[in-house]
């Protein structure tokens, strides 16, 4: 047994993935799973509560994509580093998980020796990349000029949540609901989202969506 505990949040919207992640860190006897999520904002809100050291969460969740994780908790628990264990190889995840701040990148076909070498370099304060998101790294220092913009354009923190659940086919009253706040103040915060992005309704929000690769 070893005398250090790393504690780690496992944020993963299928439990099958996340019942056996869990199992497989626990079981190398330093680390400790201290809270699951299933969405991105459970995930943020989970983070908060119980500040572990290393988030490894995916990057399509429900109410929240991943990206968006790693950057509220870059901002609000800047010691807790997070690791993208996701099915997304492409190189635009790669860095777009990079610049909001992710110590490390896997892919989820990897082996679990290597899951365990990643938490284990995050909690050294290296940062891990596994194959797949080294080379998409290296092709952006190599063509710099690329750019890489962000998926939700100009939304704010509260649009981008709004956004999610309009697109998972929440009504007004029920966003209103989920987020605590008014049927008014949602519905505000829904004609904002359709403008800035430039689509008409639900139906072509959630082609914008898929096209970004913010939904599965």
């Amino acid at each position: 047994m070893a005398s250090f505990t790393i504690r780690v949040l496992i944020a993963d919207d299928h439990t099958l993935v996340r019942e056996s992640l869990v199992s497989l860190l626990q079981a190398d006897g330093a680390i400790e799973v201290v809270a699951q999520a299933a969405d991105g904002l459970e995930t943020v809100a989970r983070a908060i509560a119980t500040r572990p050291d290393i988030v490894v969460a995916d990057i399509s969740m429900p109410s929240l994509n991943g990206i968006e994780v790693v950057r509220r908790l870059r901002e609000a628990l800047p010691d807790t580093r997070v690791l993208v264990l996701t099915m997304h190889q492409e190189e635009e995840y790669v860095l777009q998980a990079v610049r909001a701040g992710a110590s490390g990148y896997l892919v989820k076909d990897s082996a679990a020796s290597e899951l365990l070498a990643a938490v284990r370099s995050l909690h050294a304060g290296r940062s891990y990349f596994g194959p797949q998101a080294a080379k998409a790294m290296a092709e952006q220092m190599r063509h710099p000029e690329r750019t890489v913009e962000d998926p939700y354009g100009r939304l704010t923190p509260r649009e981008r949540e709004v956004f999610h659940l309009i697109a998972e086919g929440l009504t007004t009253k029920e966003i209103a609901r989920k987020l605590d706040i008014s049927a008014k103040t949602a519905e505000n915060h829904r004609a904002r989202v359709l403008d800035k992005l430039d689509v008409r309704n639900t139906a072509e929000l959630v082609r914008y969506a898929l096209r970004k690769g913010l939904l599965d």
